[in-house]
């Protein structure tokens, strides 16, 4: 009687879950995921026989690697099979990252791609002196941005609750291989995925993962794809769903912050005094700016000068000349400015909990101003405010 009681029980632990092998109703859980204390979705099935031909690439998840879902460690280079111990700031917290996704012979590589160490970036000479871009070099940066633009567009479009920051890697991922380019984060500095996907207290550099959108979050997803030599880098906030108020003047002021610094941008303008404009209108409006994380040169490097940070007061050396090409990044704090780093290495939130925004363009000098290289298409998807009738 009492054995038939404990069956009853595991029965009904798993109302609600389905085999992770064909998907119908799941009577059993692995043992050894239970002795692991694993999630349930990874580790139930409908029956023996089901359980037993999935053995072979089921048993995979037992041992921490990129081969399986686990959490993300030491700056990408490693898995654990459990959720490090964190003082958390905010509700959010890390879930499993899946395996890895496959690039294609086809597809050209970075120098990062194999070891994650980006060393002809690290070695430039442009880490010091910003390059001057124009002919060929200009055409090949305006193309780059030109896919990145489409590629960010494929992932707004599936925004909405219900879906994991993982699908959204997996959008992205999968539109870079398309437009024959490589999703510049993979494997940069062993970043373990193709986008970065920041979450509601997540400032940047967030890790996409299982965990599911939910109603009123917000979402930044951050693109750059290298091609044919160049990288094109952009990224906006989206809203999931019904958010509050304060949530979408957060995301809408953020978004203003940046095309209040783009128009700012032409020869003789200086580096530091984009962070007082962007500054100014953050803070008019109640928020704070981050500091830990600058805008920045791109081209055939990833990351290189000129660095142009996003608050006031700061001491950015140079003045804007025809043919530089670097990005401004603006992330906006519903409270503090400062930051906090989860124990993946990677994930950047807010100290107090609260929520982040931010918005990315690639510019390039022009004689008159700037170009926007990554600016929006007719066919972007609209923003919150432009759906609901608000400028």
């Amino acid at each position: 009687m009492e054995q038939k009681g404990t069956d009853n029980q595991e029965k009904a632990s798993l109302v609600g879950y389905t085999c992770a092998r064909c998907s119908k109703p799941a009577t059993l859980q692995c043992p050894k995921c239970l002795e692991l204390k694993l999630e349930q979705d990874f580790s139930t099935f409908c029956s023996q026989e089901c359980f037993k031909d999935a053995w072979q690439e089921h048993k995979k998840i037992h041992r921490p690697g990129d081969h399986a879902w686990h959490y993300c460690v030491r700056r990408g280079e490693g898995r654990s099979l459990y959720r490090p111990e964190f003082q958390w700031t905010g509700p959010l917290r890390p879930y499993r990252i899946g395996p890895t996704r496959e690039i294609p012979d086809s597809i050209p590589k970075t120098d990062y791609y194999n070891d994650g160490i980006p060393r002809s970036e690290m070695r430039s000479k442009q880490q010091k002196v910003v390059a001057i871009r124009q002919g060929d070099e200009e055409a090949g940066i305006r193309e780059a941005c030109r896919i990145g633009r489409l590629v960010l567009d494929r992932a707004h479009a599936v925004i909405e609750p219900g879906i994991t920051t993982d699908y959204i890697d997996e959008v992205v991922h999968n539109a870079c291989i398309e437009f024959g380019a490589y999703p510049s984060p993979y494997n940069y500095f062993n970043f373990p995925k193709s986008v970065c996907t920041s979450v509601n207290e997540v400032i940047c550099h967030g890790i996409p993962d299982r965990r599911k959108l939910e109603n009123g979050d917000i979402v930044n997803v951050d693109v750059t794809v290298y091609y044919n030599g160049w990288h094109g880098d952009l990224n906006e906030t989206f809203v999931v769903g019904e958010a509050s108020e304060s949530t979408k003047l957060l995301v809408k002021t953020t978004y203003e912050c940046l095309h209040k610094a783009i128009e700012a941008c032409k020869p003789g303008t200086r580096y530091r005094d984009i962070g007082s404009i962007i500054s100014k209108h953050a803070h008019s409006k109640g928020f704070g700016v981050v500091k830990s994380y600058c805008g920045h040169g791109i081209g055939d490097l990833f990351h290189c000068a000129p660095n142009v940070p996003h608050y006031a007061h700061n001491k950015a050396k140079g003045i804007m000349k025809v043919g530089e090409v670097f990005t401004i990044e603006p992330m906006i704090n519903e409270g503090s400015h400062r930051d906090k780093t989860w124990p993946d290495g990677w994930t950047s939130v807010t100290e107090d909990g609260k929520k982040s925004a931010q918005f990315e363009h690639q510019i390039i000098i022009t004689e008159n101003g700037c170009d926007i290289l990554t600016k929006r298409l007719d066919s972007s998807p609209p923003f919150s405010w432009q759906e609901d009738g608000t400028e």
